[in-house]
């Protein structure tokens, strides 16, 4: 498997999944060095301060995702991005069909990345047949994989479970960021319903994988963060 030139560190993307900022600020300073991307999403968006919380991690050289996931009608969410798109942020994340996709990344910017959502890692077969869906997990990734990249998005957010048809079937270009990550495999999953582990995540083609509680929850965050980047270290050599 070629891995893209990205750095190592990069490649861990910490869910700063706490309920304020304040919290944010805390464990970010106790991880140090351990982490060089941070995940800031709907709970923190909705605490008050994200846009502070996102400049105070861009003062200290961190890359942030903004994991907002939008959805809407194109017109509202071009706007949306286009009100990003000079924030600093590296990521962006955008949910729904073809329009919705093609007016985000129209109004991305030349910095701004934006990942469309393929199918969420806490959905099974089960879920998507409450949805409507009528299809093979696996193909419903494929065929919104294609779409994104078609309109102009310049990644996904997918499982690693299906990273492996991605890059069969699609242009290498495509960023793949994968959540739902742990870090053994026995670690239990939560409300992760598909999900695999660091080594199966890269050695499937994932160029960032998202983790959360498995460092959040750890007895010492910065150990745990620092023995993921070891792996993601030896699984991309």
């Amino acid at each position: 498997m070629k891995h893209k030139d990205i750095s190592p560190r990069d490649r861990l993307i910490f869910a700063m999944d706490v309920p304020d900022c304040e919290q944010a600020r805390s464990l970010a300073d106790a991880l140090g060095d351990a982490v060089t991307f941070y995940k800031i999403g709907l709970e923190l968006m909705m605490s008050g301060g994200y846009f502070e919380l996102l400049d105070w991690m861009l003062e200290r050289d961190k890359k942030v995702f903004c994991d907002l996931k939008f959805f809407d009608i194109p017109a509202t969410v071009g706007s949306a991005v286009r009100q990003l798109k000079d924030r600093g942020a590296t990521f962006v994340t955008v949910h729904g069909n073809q329009s919705i996709m093609e007016a985000a990344a129209e109004n991305k910017g030349d910095t701004l990345k934006v990942l469309g959502v393929t199918v969420l890692t806490s959905l099974d077969r089960g879920d998507l047949d409450d949805l409507g869906f009528d299809c093979d997990v696996g193909d419903l990734v494929l065929s919104r994989a294609r779409r994104a990249l078609e309109a102009g998005c310049d990644g996904v957010i997918s499982s690693g479970l299906e990273v492996p048809r991605l890059r069969e079937n699609i242009d290498d270009k495509l960023l793949v960021v994968t959540p739902g990550i742990r870090p053994v495999d026995n670690k239990p999953a939560g409300d992760q319903k598909r999900v695999v582990t660091v080594d199966t995540a890269f050695g499937n083609g994932a160029d960032y994988i998202v983790v959360g509680r498995p460092i959040r929850d750890a007895g010492s965050p910065r150990e745990a963060a620092e023995a993921i980047q070891a792996t993601i270290a030896e699984a991309v050599a």
